[in-house]
């Protein structure tokens, strides 16, 4: 496990030490655990795509090293931390982020999230593809590596195509929160889906068939 010093002369883990060192590929694609260094470039993104997010301002560079060292490092050396947060690289430069958020382990479920470069989101086909191999190699860190039982997600109706990435990685929709949210101005349903960890192991299985 590497450790480093951030902000402290106390050394810390560099990643999540419940993922033991979680790192699957899929082509040139991999997901592993997120880095500190991603912080700014993930800023960038998120202030670009607002209307994708749980986020109704602008962050700035403080706000951001500031939840990086204050919410996400700490979390590096729990082994039950509240999020796993994970990034996806694409011939090793990173190109999108995501993870497992709101954790509750005494239930073993928690909330999927991801958002992807804000150029490679404006190709929907593009998306769909690498938003379903996210969701792939996510799901074997959730259900295999950190043996949760349930993933759930809310995605806004207005990103259709980010709906159907979900459905065909192997969510299945579990209802509608109508106007769940604003928009641009204008009220947004939330389609709620999910995957069980046995729906999972079933995609597997037939997927080596």
């Amino acid at each position: 496990m590497k450790k480093e010093r951030f902000g402290s002369s106390e050394v810390l883990p560099s990643e999540y030490v419940c993922l033991k060192g979680f790192r699957e590929q899929d082509m040139a694609y991999e997901v592993s655990s997120i880095r500190i260094k991603d912080s700014i470039p993930i800023m960038k993104w998120r202030n670009k795509q607002i209307s994708a997010l749980r986020q109704n301002k602008p962050l700035t560079e403080e706000d951001q090293l500031t939840y990086f060292k204050e919410t996400v490092r700490p979390q590096f050396s729990q082994e039950k931390p509240k999020q796993v947060l994970l990034r996806l690289t694409h011939e090793d430069r990173l190109i999108g982020y995501g993870g497992i958020v709101h954790i509750n382990w005494e239930d073993a479920r928690g909330e999927v999230s991801f958002l992807l470069e804000p150029e490679r989101a404006k190709d929907q086909s593009l998306y769909q593809r690498e938003c379903k191999i996210f969701m792939k190699l996510l799901m074997k860190c959730a259900f295999i590596t950190l043996n949760l039982n349930k993933l759930s997600t809310e995605a806004y109706s207005h990103r259709e195509f980010h709906i159907q990435a979900l459905e065909s990685s192997g969510f299945t929709r579990e209802g509608v929160l109508r106007e769940q949210t604003r928009v641009s101005g204008e009220w947004t349903d939330a389609v709620v889906a999910s995957c069980l960890k046995s729906e999972y192991i079933q995609l597997i299985r037939v997927g080596k068939e």
